[in-house]
């Protein structure tokens, strides 16, 4: 009798199981695709058992690779439409939209704009709206996202156009460059604020060269990358030593007017903690 009730339960664990992986397939292609392609589906998608991770749950990055190799999800659309992507994690709210900014900008996404952002004391959720002709690649996405030490959990395709990921930022991290105690690095021209890695550092030299005219601008943070403190000076500077704290673990190096009175690079000299 407890053989039968064990044979039973794990019967019902695997159908459970395949309709839940079915499920993520219908909810991510269209149903005439499924209905058309429903032969071949089973097939590519066998044996189920590797879709699934560790925890039981379907590994939707995989099921979307695996739809996108055999041709089976389109991404792109005839002409250019609104597009809806809602992002949800528990982790940091600023630290995760800077991270998620970064990742849409370094996939192509430039121009977008919040629809919606809430918290519910333990879930955070953003949500953007953006005009592009196709969608926002999972795979591609999470590629980059997993740069910055996070994963995409699930996906969920609301419909044609928007799209809901979860993001585990559990290792979360920018990626940036990371600052060596007695390793001299070069900041070169740019359009965009510096971004860098003190964590392992007490002391930085910052030099500009005479053709430069730096207005320094300066902001420290945490880990999580709440706002510490911030310089801003009015004066012309060459050189700059900062002092680091121990809960300062990114800074931010900029202008306090443009970026293009830095014409020459900034060098910077780290001493080690």
């Amino acid at each position: 009798m407890v053989k039968i009730v064990v044979l039973l339960a794990f019967l019902l664990s695997s159908l459970t199981a395949q309709d839940l992986l079915i499920k993520k397939i219908q909810n991510l292609v269209h149903p005439k695709t499924f209905a058309k392609d429903r032969a071949f589906i089973e097939t590519i998608f066998s044996p189920k058992s590797e879709f699934y991770k560790y925890n039981g749950e379907v590994d939707s990055i995989k099921v979307i690779k695996t739809l996108k190799d055999n041709g089976i999800l389109n991404l792109f659309f005839k002409k250019p439409r609104d597009i809806n992507i809602s992002f949800k994690t528990t982790g940091d709210d600023l630290f995760f939209i800077k991270i998620m900014s970064d990742a849409l900008q370094n996939i192509g996404y430039y121009k977008y704009m919040t629809k919606e952002s809430s918290f519910d004391g333990v879930e955070f959720m953003w949500k953007i709206n953006l005009t592009s002709e196709y969608a926002a690649d999972p795979i591609i996405l999470s590629q980059e996202l997993k740069k910055n030490g996070c994963q995409i959990i699930d996906v969920v395709r609301d419909n044609e156009s928007d799209w809901s990921y979860v993001i585990d930022m559990k290792d979360a991290r920018l990626n940036v460059s990371v600052l060596e105690g007695g390793v001299e690095f070069s900041l070169k021209r740019s359009l965009y604020a510096y971004w860098l890695d003190v964590s392992k550092i007490q002391t930085l030299d910052i030099t500009s060269s005479l053709r430069n005219d730096w207005y320094p601008y300066i902001a420290f943070y945490d880990k999580s990358l709440k706002l510490l403190s911030v310089i801003k000076l009015d004066t012309k500077k060459t050189n700059i030593t900062l002092d680091i704290n121990s809960d300062v673990y990114y800074i931010k190096i900029s202008d306090i007017y443009t970026l293009k009175n830095i014409k020459d690079d900034l060098v910077l000299l780290p001493i080690a903690r």
